[in-house]
């Protein structure tokens, strides 16, 4: 009997080694041809329509696979979520490309290719005249956003490059329409590939302060609240989109490791990994992102390990509360502005096996605290009592979603008595959290 289960347990093992062997000796196409819905160990999950799940650092690659196959088996609610997201992707369609060149004066380097943007709370406090054009000095006023900030910087471009591919680039995904990803593939390209008017990888001139400072590294949160969402747009493309080729594909790879270099390297990226507010945990979550995305999958893994103790204890209290956040004028948003980074880097640890969701601190702190801190507010079953400019319920519907999928029960049962942002609820087709009370920049 011995003899028989040893001989069976041989000729099964032969049978896995020469499937393994076509698998890995075939030819290029083999993948796609595999069966629907498999596991492939190079690519991931193969979809129904023989294409493996987009490589996104940090949304889950498979959960957008199969929402785009429950999509297709006519999924109502799907199918009115995709709605939505057509209709913010046909507004971008006819909307730009943009570019740091295109800017009425360039950053105090003189390079035009730099990027510049100007701190959003700081305002001049005397008349612009010819002797002092920019009326300083310029003092802080927190929460109060000057609007010519908006005016000769690249900040504008850099969100509408952002907003564009990430939702053209979704809406190629679901659809198939190739308008979507030609047009995505169009601005990524102009403001990061082509040599003519690519940005320069790095910021050392986010965030300048007329008659102060030529820049700083608190404007590196220019990017890092929403970079990691291009690097998602990429990934998607990377699937086979139309308009997005090889030359594409290498040069977005080699910006991003050039960042990623700026970040980690240059004094500027390591002042802003020492901040000790939601600076440094978006700082975090723009490395590990970048880090997947370039391959660098154990330097992701030790950035999530490491927010444990120095993210998550020291800026969330037992009771979830966010001190350093409720101290601003904009409490509410500012509450649910960290979290966004706090759950896109959970979402990160999943993709290298860091559960950050689990993880409760040496007094209780952990991100389901922080969560269920904002739910009486979220769910409208209690007013926000903290200092708030503005406050918006749907601000916190992505956070929470985040935390239901998380595992957090209390969460989960608090979906359904969530505000649908402005456009619609897009969770499901891109379940990751973004920042959905844009006031134009994080400070």
């Amino acid at each position: 009997m011995a003899i028989s289960v040893l001989r069976c347990r041989r000729v099964v093992a032969a049978i896995v080694a020469c499937v393994a062997v076509l698998l890995s000796s075939g030819p290029a196409g083999a993948v796609a041809a595999a069966a629907p819905g498999v596991l492939d160990a190079r690519a991931g999950r193969v979809g129904a329509d023989g294409v493996a799940a987009p490589g996104t650092p940090v949304i889950d690659g498979e959960r957008l696979q199969r929402a785009k196959e429950r999509f297709r088996r006519g999924d109502p609610a799907l199918r009115r979520a995709v709605r939505d997201l057509v209709v913010q992707a046909d507004r971008w369609l006819g909307q730009g490309p943009w570019t740091v060149v295109d800017k009425p004066r360039p950053a105090p380097s003189g390079d035009p290719h730099d990027y510049l943007s100007q701190a959003p709370y700081w305002w001049p406090t005397q008349p612009r005249t010819p002797e002092n054009p920019w009326g300083c000095p310029y003092v802080q006023r927190d929460g109060e956003r000057n609007p010519e900030v908006d005016t000769g910087t690249d900040r504008p471009g850099i969100g509408k490059v952002v907003g564009a591919s990430t939702t053209l680039s979704l809406a190629w995904y679901y659809t198939g329409d190739p308008r979507y990803a030609r047009h995505a593939a169009t601005v990524l390209r102009t403001w990061f590939v082509d040599p003519a008017t690519r940005m320069n990888p790095h910021l050392n001139h986010g965030q300048f302060i007329p008659c102060r400072f030529d820049g700083r590294a608190i404007g590196i949160i220019d990017f890092s609240q929403m970079y990691t969402s291009v690097l998602d747009a990429v990934a998607i493309l990377d699937t086979g989109a139309p308009g997005w080729g090889g030359s594409d594909r290498a040069g977005t790879r080699a910006w991003n490791a050039a960042f990623l270099g700026w970040l980690r390297n240059s004094a500027f990226g390591q002042e802003e990994a020492a901040a000790r507010n939601n600076h440094g945990t978006f700082h975090d979550m723009q490395v590990a992102a970048l880090a997947v995305a370039t391959g660098d999958r154990a330097l992701a893994r030790q950035v999530v390990l490491d927010a444990r103790a120095k993210r998550v204890d020291p800026q969330i209290a037992a009771d979830g509360a966010q001190p350093q956040e409720l101290r601003r004028t904009r409490s509410w948003h500012y509450s649910t502005f960290s979290l966004v980074a706090f759950a896109r880097l959970a979402a990160i640890g999943q993709r290298v096996g860091v559960d950050l969701w689990s993880y409760r601190g040496p007094a209780g702190q952990g991100l389901r605290a922080a969560v269920r801190y904002l739910l009486p507010a979220a769910t409208g079953a209690a007013a926000w009592t903290h200092p708030e400019l503005r406050f918006l319920r749907y601000a916190a519907t992505d956070v929470v979603h985040a935390a239901a999928d998380g595992g957090d029960l209390l969460a989960k049962a608090a979906v359904h008595r969530l505000e649908s942002p402005p456009g619609g609820d897009l969770w499901a087709l891109r379940p990751a959290a973004e920042q959905l009370d844009s006031i134009a920049a994080g400070g």
